[in-house]
């Protein structure tokens, strides 16, 4: 049995995150096309978020190589920040982390999957700013299970990442690059 962080920030807002698949098998410039044509560049939404799992039940069945999809990886996070003016986000799960990202270093914010044991437990020397610790949530007045979400931080880590759309831990990195909080505005 998982035990859910201790220090979870609850917040209402009404922003929303466009959030975009990865498809190992197509072009990643086809992707990059696909979402700068459907997504609009919208100041209020959250950051976009690049779903980095394989996809197991795609009719895709060439993955590549690591370096082949780690190229793939960059371009769709530099199409994805260039298009929104937003670091897009990084959502992955344990076998495409374990594949691909592991060792890595993204200076995007990161959020896991793991709802099985802690993310120590599966993602080796990997901090994280979002971790899906349950697909099987309750919450009164959603009919159906959901997944659940902790952030990293506290309410005021929250706000600030709110109004800027980067994990605060990381402010300093981004000073004067224009790519985080104040500087992008």
């Amino acid at each position: 049995m998982i035990t859910p962080p201790t220090k979870r920030v609850s917040a209402q807002y009404r922003a929303t995150a466009p959030l975009t698949p990865f498809r190992s098998g197509s072009s990643a410039a086809e992707r990059a096309a696909w979402f700068t044509a459907m997504v609009p560049a919208d100041a209020d939404a959250l950051p976009p978020v690049l779903d980095l799992e394989w996809q197991n039940g795609s009719s895709c069945r060439s993955r590549g190589s690591r370096a082949e999809t780690l190229g793939k990886v960059q371009l769709m996070l530099a199409a994805m920040e260039r298009h929104t003016g937003k670091l897009p986000i990084i959502y992955t799960d344990i076998n495409f982390h374990r594949d691909i990202l592991a060792g890595e270093t993204f200076p995007n914010s990161i959020w896991l999957r793991s709802t099985a044991a802690d993310t120590k437990d599966h993602y080796v020397n990997r901090g994280w700013t979002f971790w899906q610790w349950t697909q099987t949530g309750v919450v009164r007045g959603v009919v159906g299970e959901v997944d659940r979400n902790a952030f990293f931080g506290s309410a005021m880590d929250w706000q600030a990442f709110l109004a800027t759309g980067c994990d605060p831990r990381a402010f300093a990195y981004f000073a004067g690059s224009g790519r985080c909080g104040k500087d992008r505005q």
